[in-house]
Parts: C-alpha cells; structure tokens; sequence
C-alpha cells in the first residue's frame, strides 16, 4: 500500500445535536434563492434554473465568534438553512431527494461583499468573496428523525438586537427536493455533502463587536460575536 507523502488533512466535522460528528464532504450554495433577495441583488426574481457556488468543507464553523477576515471592508451577514444529506447520487428524482437528508441547522453565508462585487464586474469566480475561513457559521446539525423535514417557518437575522432578515422557508423559490435534484444531474451527491438553501432580503453589513442571532422555526438558534 502506497503512504502519504504529506500528513493526510484531517476530516472536516461539524456537530451533531445529541451527540457525534458530521463529516463534511462538499458545501453547495444556492444563489438568489429567495426573490425579494434577487431583486435586492440586482437580480430577476422570475424562476429561472438555479445556479450553485461552492465553499470549502473546512470553512464551516461551530463557534460563537466570527473572525473578522483580511482584505475586506465590507463583511455580509446572510441567515441560511444548512440541509446534511446523508445519501448521496445522480439523478435523483423529487420524489425520493428527502430520502437523502440527514438533517438541519441554521447557518450563515458570510460574504466579503466588496471582493464579491468586484469579481462579478469582471465576471469572475466568487469564491474570493464566499469561500474564506471560517465563512460559514453553523449550528450542530438536528437530524430528521428529530425535527423532520422543513418546509416552512419564520427566518429571522437580528444584530445587535435588531431585526434586518426576516422570511419564510416556504418562500425559496427552489425547495428543498428540487434543489437535491438539481444538484444531482450535474454533480454526483455522496454523503456528508451539504446545501445551503439561500437567504431572504436585508442582507447587510457587519462590523467588529456587533452580535448576530440567527433563528429559523423549529431548529436551535446560532448566535455569534463578530471580532
């Protein structure tokens, strides 16, 4: 058998409400997934096909603090629902894609807008802008067996005690299902990948010393302190 000739890279855990680890394989985003979003990002709230970017296993982070990253001055908070499959697969039909979900948690899409922004002038990848460490604040995952599948509830982002997102799961304009379909006609899913399902409006800035509570209904509520 071959060795490494470098230290092998540990596998990337995120926790398990109850006990255990999740390995993370991939971390699928969706872009523009809610339509007051798109429209405040410039975007058409019309139903055109999703589109995807990718952060890194490691960039999701059970903490309560967010570091302040380099080279920005102009850090956005988005409230996500992070969905754990557990299963993966191509061509995964809608009507068997929830067979393929572990579970829940709610997360954040933290983004270096500036750096985004200038990427998409040039019509650049956005992973300068999305894919940095620790970019992906997430609570332990809840599994299915114990909240079962979510479909609808209040999304809500406040800072510093003030509200600036609030939305409904049930007004993604992929849901769920179709998302993990989607996903599989282009990529094959495996477990331990995971889906981060978009953001309402009311995305904003953030700045050292300011405190985010993220909470979706019927999942633990994230909150950090931005340092």
């Amino acid at each position: 058998m071959s060795e490494f000739v470098i230290a092998a890279p540990k596998i990337h855990t995120v926790p398990v409400s109850g006990g255990g680890e999740f390995p993370v394989r991939r971390v699928y985003c969706i872009g523009r997934n809610y339509a007051a979003h798109s429209i405040e990002m410039g975007g058409d709230p019309d139903r055109d096909p999703p589109f995807f970017f990718q952060k890194n296993p490691n960039n999701l982070c059970a903490s309560d603090q967010f570091i302040y990253p380099p080279k920005t001055g102009d850090v956005h908070y988005e409230i996500e629902m992070a969905v754990a499959l557990k299963k993966g697969g191509i061509n995964i039909p809608v009507s068997r894609a929830l067979d393929h979900v572990y579970g829940y948690a709610v997360c954040l899409d933290m983004t270096r807008r500036d750096l985004q922004g200038a990427a998409k002038a040039k019509g650049r990848p956005w992973e300068i802008g999305k894919a940095f460490e620790n970019s992906g604040p997430i609570m332990p995952i809840q599994p299915v067996a114990d909240v079962g599948h979510l479909d609808h509830g209040r999304v809500e982002l406040m800072v510093n005690g003030e509200t600036k997102q609030v939305g409904d799961l049930n007004q993604m304009i992929w849901k769920v299902p179709e998302m993990i379909t989607y996903l599989s006609e282009y990529f094959e899913l495996g477990a331990g990948d995971v889906i981060m399902s978009g953001t309402p409006s009311g995305v904003g800035p953030v700045v050292r010393g300011d405190e985010i509570s993220a909470s979706i209904q019927g999942l633990n509520p994230l909150k950090i302190k931005v340092i």
